[in-house]
């Protein structure tokens, strides 16, 4: 179970994008994070220490060995929480409600942004995809395909060689999986 101190660092918005942009591109200055995110270097810092807090990214050695900059990592690739997690703690209950009120919002925006750009030339060739479906499961079977579904993007993730020369750009998946009536 995650700490909900790591779910709510996770899931402000500005320190979500600093989160993704550090898993897409890797380890990055500080400096290259504010330009990248139209973001002061101040207000970068700020948050990228409350991840590390949260054990989310951490500092690493400047590569040219300038101590005078600051450079971080992700320290892990990825969060995988309900807020069933948190029903002894109603304090921490209501937070993680938020954090995933604030994650569902993030994820129609991403899909109404790429509806919106999807005939960009950037985009020419990529389509995109939906799928969704209807089954019976318990909740032991839909905790399984959760952590089958997490397995097979890892696993995914892991094939792909990023110096093959082959031109990529970020792309966002996300699934939703609970109890519903037809």
């Amino acid at each position: 179970m995650e700490d909900i101190s790591v779910i709510t660092a996770v899931h402000h918005p500005l320190r979500r994008r600093l989160f993704d942009y550090l898993l897409l591109y890797g380890t990055s200055q500080v400096t290259v994070l504010a330009r990248a995110l139209d973001s002061q270097v101040g207000s970068i810092s700020h948050h990228l220490r409350m991840l590390e807090r949260a054990g989310v990214v951490e500092r690493v050695e400047d590569p040219n060995g300038d101590k005078r900059t600051s450079w971080w990592r992700v320290a892990r690739r990825g969060l995988s929480w309900s807020t069933d997690d948190f029903a002894d703690s109603p304090a921490d209950a209501l937070l993680a409600r938020e954090a995933q009120r604030q994650g569902i919002r993030l994820q129609f925006e991403r899909l109404q942004r790429w509806h919106r750009h999807r005939s960009d030339a950037a985009y020419a060739d990529y389509d995109g995809y939906s799928t969704d479906t209807t089954a019976w499961a318990s909740p032991g079977e839909l905790e399984d395909l959760s952590i089958r579904l997490l397995a097979t993007i890892r696993q995914w993730q892991d094939s792909i060689d990023l110096e093959d020369g082959q031109d990529r750009t970020p792309v966002f998946l996300f699934a939703h999986a609970f109890p519903t009536e037809p």
